[in-house]
């Protein structure tokens, strides 16, 4: 403490005593007081910081508390936003029906009159979710020549995954299977008409093509059911001299066996195999097997696996 400070100090002390000699109090009661107020002093003194402490642990823990609160707010914010996500719907059809016994016997009669009714059944390592079957009927007329036919047709269904339904698998491969149709080298007169009554959607390309085997009058059918997309490929020609066939009835033979595909898919899954266009029934069990291959890994567009070019290998040189 400096000599100055002191010097105040002790002039208060004088003043204090002259105060307390008018009062009439006696020497030692006025150390008394000055004793008493400077404890009191450094008793609040010491208080304070006690007091500065618990305010401020008192305003940590609310922070802490808010902090606690808001955290769990956004985690319940997040959980909610998760299982707000919409689930992916089960696959409507679970099975295939054979490939080679899609198909009436009679329309095989009248379509492919001389091949077997049995058919030609294509390689597949799960016949629940892609199947084939082709019949070839060569019809010797003599000398007039021959009428040659030929038919395939396609299956392959659609699974769903943890981000697409198999419908919507089935929507994309439909269209991939008729772009295929459109881009055959060489077609001559191609034509394009959506059908109804005929699955849920259903559309039929058929144009000319020249080989040298003869003139393929050429029709495809590419039809969708639910998660399950059929392919029918139907073309016919005159060899050796023979007249080529009418494309028009050789497209209403290939819409009629279309739809008897498509009720065959829907028969197999314990649908009804009446109704038109957007009339399918699912099955009262939907899928539960897992997901069929993607597209990529489809048998090849119609336009390769089923077209003139494919049939005319089959057809006898003239």
């Amino acid at each position: 403490m400096s000599e100055g400070t002191m010097q105040r100090r002790a002039q208060r002390d004088d003043q204090h005593d002259q105060r307390a000699d008018r009062d009439g109090r006696a020497p030692h009661e006025r150390r008394t007081r000055r004793v008493g107020g400077l404890n009191r002093a450094l008793a609040a003194a010491a208080a304070l910081p006690v007091m500065l402490l618990a305010v401020g642990c008192s305003s940590d823990s609310g922070s802490d508390d808010s902090a606690q609160k808001a955290g769990s707010d956004v985690a319940a914010g997040a959980g909610a936003t998760v299982s707000a996500q919409p689930s992916v719907p089960a696959a409507a059809y679970a099975k295939l029906p054979e490939a080679c016994k899609s198909l009436p016997k009679q329309t095989l009669t009248d379509l492919v009159p001389k091949a077997s009714a049995a058919g030609k059944e294509g390689a597949s390592s799960d016949t629940d979710a892609r199947a084939s079957c082709s019949w070839s009927s060569l019809q010797n007329n003599g000398v007039k020549g021959s009428q040659f036919r030929w038919l395939n047709v396609s299956l392959l269904r659609f699974d769903s995954n943890t981000s697409t339904s198999g419908e919507q698998q089935a929507q994309a491969y439909y269209a991939k299977q008729i772009k295929g149709a459109q881009a055959v080298s060489g077609a001559a007169n191609a034509k394009t008409q959506a059908l109804t009554g005929t699955g849920d959607q259903a559309t039929i390309v058929r144009y000319d093509l020249k080989k040298s085997e003869g003139a393929f009058k050429q029709q495809t059918v590419v039809a969708r059911v639910e998660n399950v997309v059929v392919t029918l490929d139907y073309n016919g020609a005159g060899l050796a001299g023979e007249k080529a066939p009418s494309a028009d009835t050789l497209t209403k033979s290939a819409e009629k066996a279309a739809k008897e595909v498509v009720s065959a898919v829907r028969s197999a899954n314990g649908g009804s195999t009446e109704g038109g266009s957007g009339a399918s029934t699912s099955p009262s069990k939907p899928s539960t097997s897992s997901p069929s291959k993607p597209p990529a890994s489809s048998p090849a567009p119609s336009a390769s696996a089923g077209s003139p070019s494919a049939s005319a290998s089959a057809a006898p040189k003239s």
